[in-house]
């Protein structure tokens, strides 16, 4: 039972990552992984719970590599980050703030929310290791390291979203520019 409610969050995280909340509905989901719309039901009494549970799985996920990243200095906490992007770059999806932003307007009120959440832990873990870096000197950046971490997150995500535009590997083109511009 466990197996079927992991599957069918697997599969929606994916479709988020790759087609928009907006653009899959459960027949999507039930009929790869051959079950009836009522299994789903079954595990997600609907939609948005299907969303919330995908949020909230990324947002724990990132946290925990966030404290696995933790004894690593700043500037290698920072290059871990990055490369969570290019791993989804490499496997053709959109990290969830990037899949889930454009949507937010049309998003159900807890999807908003947690997608919030979402966001402010991700920057916040982010202005913490910039600022943590800066005065380790690590990072010679100036500014506020909130501002700074808002771009490095925006920089990542729109080159996720470039790389599909262009059809090419945009965030391994612009991100080394990116950190050179930190270190």
């Amino acid at each position: 039972m466990a197996d079927t409610r992991e599957k069918i969050q697997e599969l929606a995280r994916i479709l988020i990552q790759t087609k928009g909340y907006n653009a899959f509905s459960f027949a999507d989901i039930a009929g790869p992984l051959q079950i009836k719309n009522a299994a789903i039901h079954y595990h997600f009494p609907s939609k948005e719970a299907l969303g919330i549970s995908v949020i909230t799985e990324g947002t724990t996920a990132m946290q925990k590599a966030f404290r696995q990243w933790s004894s690593l200095p700043e500037r290698q906490q920072v290059e871990a980050f990055v490369t969570t992007f290019g791993q989804w770059q490499q496997q053709g999806l959109v990290c969830l703030m990037g899949s889930l932003s454009p949507d937010f307007g049309t998003l159900p009120a807890g999807m908003q929310q947690g997608l919030q959440q979402m966001c402010t832990s991700i920057i916040d873990w982010l202005t913490e290791r910039l600022e943590q870096g800066r005065q380790k000197q690590q990072f010679h950046f100036e500014g506020d390291a909130r501002i700074r971490a808002m771009m490095v997150v925006s920089h990542l995500i729109s080159s996720l979203l470039l790389s599909r535009v262009f059809e090419e590997d945009t965030l391994s083109q612009t991100t080394p520019q990116l950190l050179q511009d930190l270190f």
